[in-house]
């Protein structure tokens, strides 16, 4: 992790054990989100390099930073014992952002709240892997911290006006994850009504109308929808039928895009959907093979082919 200076000496106190003693110092708190669109046609699908750039560089600290917890995490649930150290500086640098209160100061766009709602969820899946190893006191700074941008979460969506897409689907993962590692019901009751909602948008074909209105990047945003829609299934443990035909659509699609893209008038890039059938599988008992390559989401809190502790794992079943 890289070196900053501390800001205040209640970061200190934080840093009082020996194991976060090897840890490098975390980096000055986010308080406020400066991000910008980046698309530069009606249907959101023509990237403009210059926004793209430039939102890039703006937002890297806070990416940056959801990158490092994420990799702690990961190496502490991969082996609570050897690597204790990574897992107690990952909780030293989410207690210091929740002491600032992080993210929760002036957000300069939509896209900025986009910023936020995705950090949330990754931080929150990260802590559920960093949560037995925390003491009393980092977890109520941390659970404060994580309630508090799940509040504001759910304040701004619950005001947005007009359709909603798959970045509804994201900020229901988002508060649904907090809900799954604080055990907060209203969270975890306001994530199922995301999945509720959005089940209700699925055309017959199990494809999702807002995204297939993303001109070439229909399938993108289809399989993009699908992430949060899987994970969300199983923190709550729903099995839904409706989902399954949405998994079943975005899957096919992969494989073949011509039917989106005669559906929509728009040859479709290429997309994978390993972390769609890696978190589906899990919880339908249809294990995936598990691939070379590590599949890492920090949005999701880190290795993928590491079940999160607020996963529903199911038994295999029987082919």
């Amino acid at each position: 992790m890289k070196s900053h200076l501390i800001a205040s000496t209640s970061l200190l106190g934080l840093l009082a054990t020996g194991a976060a003693l090897a840890c490098e110092a975390p980096p000055p708190a986010r308080i406020d989100i400066d991000a910008n669109s980046y698309y530069s046609d009606a249907h959101h699908s023509v990237i403009d390099p210059v926004l793209r750039a430039r939102n890039i560089a703006n937002t890297k600290p806070i990416e940056d930073f959801l990158a490092e917890v994420a990799k702690g995490a990961t190496a502490y649930q991969l082996d609570p014992k050897a690597n204790a150290a990574d897992g107690a500086c990952a909780l030293t640098w989410l207690a210091s952002w929740a002491g600032q209160k992080a993210m929760l100061g002036k957000l300069s766009s939509e896209q900025a709240y986009y910023v936020r709602k995705w950090t949330l969820g990754g931080m929150a899946l990260s802590y559920a892997r960093l949560k037995p190893a925390a003491g009393a006191a980092q977890q109520q700074a941390i659970e404060g911290w994580l309630k508090t941008l799940a509040d504001a979460t759910m304040a701004h969506s619950d005001a947005k006006k007009g359709g909603r897409n798959n970045h509804y689907y994201w900020e229901g993962l988002a508060v649904t994850a907090v809900g799954g590692v604080t055990g907060d019901q209203r969270y975890l009751g306001w994530g199922r009504k995301v999945f509720d909602h959005a089940m209700g948008q699925m055309a017959a074909d199990g494809s999702l109308p807002a995204e297939m209105e993303r001109a070439a990047k229909a399938l993108h945003y289809q399989v993009y929808a699908t992430v949060p829609l899987v994970m969300i299934a199983s923190i709550l443990d729903l099995h839904d039928p409706k989902l399954d035909q949405i998994v079943k659509f975005t899957v096919a699609a992969s494989a073949d895009p011509s039917g989106i893209a005669k559906a929509t008038g728009f040859e479709q890039e290429r997309v994978g959907v390993l972390d769609v059938t890696t978190i589906y599988g899990r919880h339908e008992g249809k294990p995936q093979e598990v691939p070379a390559k590590k599949q890492w989401q920090p949005r999701l809190g880190g290795d993928l082919n590491l079940p999160n502790p607020l996963e529903h794992l199911a038994a295999p079943k029987s082919q």
